[in-house]
């Protein structure tokens, strides 16, 4: 989950504003103080950023090794207590809407943002980084708090007579972002349009991520053919004679969805790994997350859920699903998004 590249990482000190010459201080816990809230350069226009856009706050003075061990233990504290809300199908259906919203989000980070959203009360439509706010042409309001999540710090190991060595290691900090509710379109500035409007499964405008899906399928080893289905099944895969087949009757959007869902069979989902049941929520939930990101409609689509997910160990089984679910739905969104996918392979949020 790689952290914006906008320098955002300043959380403390004075600065002027660059529209009205006001002097301002970023408060310790970043709530936007009252005023315009900006210390940097005037926005710059942007296209949506895939990447995850944040702002990391930086320590006044280093910490000592236990300040060090309880940030680490109340960042564990807090992932425990989002991955817990998937336990009930309200919180798992919160956090797949955010994930099919969130692509470039980690799993982790997606149940971090579900939560805090459901407890403020806000509906996620987009999230992004102080800095990358203004560059889409909006601000973030006075008094807002950020929304917590973690972003990776790699930092390169030393030997002990302080000589670099080739061996990387990763940190995780707190990262701060604003939902677009907690934000207001700059004066003067016209807003970057967000995100493109939602196509309906019945029409033809997403043809086109045929073929790359298709070239998917093939690289696993599939094939892929367009037949007439009699039945309203719309397609299905053939694990044994690594087949796929779609109806050739549905219209180009449907059968874009249906490859989706039969590439997610393709990809190991079956009935030996998996109960029927359980194979169904992860293919259906991967259909539904890669087809809201790829701008397909699925409001009236029900989210599926497995009620207790296991006997014992039902928070670590259901940890494990959401991440199957997303390592899934990124292999399939990289099929049809090489260069997103690119930004996200090094994320481990």
């Amino acid at each position: 989950m790689p952290a914006g590249d906008e320098g955002e990482g300043v959380a403390s000190g004075v600065a002027r504003c660059w529209s009205c010459g006001a002097r301002a201080v970023w408060p310790s816990d970043f709530r936007t103080r009252a005023g315009c809230g900006w210390d940097g350069p005037g926005p710059q226009r942007a296209g949506p950023r895939l990447k995850e856009s944040t702002m990391l706050k930086r320590s006044s003075s280093p910490l000592s090794e236990s300040e060090r061990d309880e940030r680490r233990r109340a960042d564990r504290e807090r992932l425990k207590r989002a991955a817990e809300e998937l336990l009930c199908s309200e919180g798992w259906r919160r956090w797949v809407r955010v994930r099919a919203s969130f692509r470039a989000y980690s799993a982790g980070n997606c149940m971090l943002l579900a939560l805090q959203c459901h407890q403020r009360g806000i509906e996620p439509q987009h999230v992004a980084g102080f800095r990358a706010w203004l560059n889409l042409g909006r601000c973030v309001r006075k008094g807002e708090t950020a929304l917590r999540i973690l972003a990776p710090v790699t930092v390169k190991q030393r030997e002990r007579q302080c000589e670099d060595t080739a061996e990387l290691r990763v940190f995780f900090k707190t990262a701060f972002v604003f939902e677009l509710s907690q934000t207001e379109p700059l004066a003067g500035v016209e807003p970057v349009v967000l995100s493109a409007p939602c196509e309906p499964l019945t029409g033809d405008s997403h043809a086109p991520l045929l073929a790359p899906l298709e070239a998917f399928a093939e690289s696993l080893g599939y094939s892929v053919t367009y037949e007439v289905i009699p039945a309203s099944a719309g397609g299905w895969c053939d694990l044994a004679r690594r087949r796929i087949v779609v109806d050739q009757h549905a219209s180009g959007n449907a059968r874009v969805r249906t490859l989706i869902h039969e590439c997610a069979h393709a990809l190991g989902v079956d009935y030996q790994r998996y109960s029927r049941a359980q194979a169904e929520v992860i293919v259906d939930t991967v259909t539904f997350v890669v087809s809201a990101s790829v701008g397909l409609a699925v409001d009236g689509e029900t989210i599926p859920y497995v009620a207790g997910w296991g006997e014992h160990g039902a928070l670590e089984a259901v940890t494990e699903f959401a991440e199957t679910i997303d390592k899934l739905a990124r292999r399939i969104e990289g099929a049809l998004s090489p260069s997103a996918n690119d930004q996200r392979a090094s994320e481990r949020a």
